[in-house]
């Protein structure tokens, strides 16, 4: 068994500068921590996106003891040397130790409102590792939001704490795979819960075109990248927008897109939406309430 990379979680402020947290609230914080490290796990060393942190396979999170005088704790994923990927003996500094912090890192940015640019982030470490000759899983994109979508709850709880009993106001993530301690996303506050929680929807809708890099038939939510706003940008079909031609239109973006053919007539499609912002104005998802393969009127 060798360590391939580990995290540190710990909270402040309140009267956990104390020594003091409420139970109850670090007892779900930590659930949510575990579920978020396991379910980014399993999609780097599987190659697939799990439901249940349970299901992971190929590795195991373990605890350290909590930091005495201080609520710092400390999970570490480690795997075996028969798992899916040969590690060698290496205990930290390997390639898939890098390649889950950066994943890590990536999913607890986005899910506090921190854009990435999975090009110059993921992308580029693949090509790194591509040049050195090294044996890691290639996660698309899409893949890579989903996974953000499935950790939303498990991140929020982390908040506990700063939200619920507010015995602690801040709360910070430090990742190590073998090249010192590094903060992972950025620090947890109440406006980092409101951004995750809260959601204003727009009076009027407006009209948007984009390409679908995401989508699960089963929740009807998915992603899709709008060059106006530079990022791929989360979606959920309204009740009435959930017929069989919408969905189909969905689905054949994806398609084209998954496969890079962005010259494909299907690759783009035109969608009627409300915004649905954060309290500070970030544009969190869309509520999409019609499908088009060509530009709809705005009238």
């Amino acid at each position: 068994m060798v360590t391939i990379v580990e995290f540190t979680l710990s909270y402040g402020g309140g009267i956990a500068d104390s020594r003091l947290v409420d139970m109850y609230d670090v007892s779900q914080a930590l659930i949510g921590f575990q579920r978020s490290i396991a379910l980014t796990t399993h999609l780097i060393i599987n190659e697939q996106i799990i439901t249940q942190a349970p299901a992971l396979k190929g590795a195991s999170v373990l605890a350290l003891p909590a930091e005495e005088g201080s609520w710092k704790f400390t999970a570490i994923v480690i795997a075996g040397l028969t798992g899916v990927y040969q590690l060698g003996t290496a205990p930290n500094n390997t390639p898939l130790g890098h390649l889950i912090f950066s994943a890590y890192d990536y999913v607890v940015k986005e899910s506090l409102g921190f854009h990435v640019d999975y090009n110059k982030s993921l992308g580029q470490l693949y090509e790194e590792n591509k040049e050195k000759e090294a044996e890691v899983p290639m996660i698309k994109e899409h893949q890579v939001d989903s996974l953000i979508e499935k950790c939303n709850t498990a991140i929020t709880e982390i908040h506990r704490p700063i939200f619920k009993t507010k015995s602690a106001s801040n709360a910070n993530i430090e990742g190590n795979w073998g090249q010192g301690g590094s903060i992972v996303g950025g620090p947890m506050s109440i406006e980092t819960y409101k951004y995750i929680h809260e959601v204003f929807i727009a009076e009027e809708p407006e009209i948007i075109a984009g390409r679908v890099s995401s989508y699960n038939s089963n929740t009807f939510k998915g992603r899709i990248y709008v060059a106006k706003e530079g990022r791929p940008v989360a979606f959920e079909l309204s009740e009435n927008c959930r017929v069989n031609n919408s969905v189909q239109l969905i689905v054949a973006s994806l398609s084209v897109n998954a496969v890079k053919d962005y010259d494909s007539e299907w690759s783009t499609v035109f969608c009627k939406v409300f915004r649905n912002t954060s309290r500070s104005g970030h544009l969190k998802s869309y509520s999409i309430i019609e499908v088009s393969h060509i530009p709809i009127s705005e009238e």
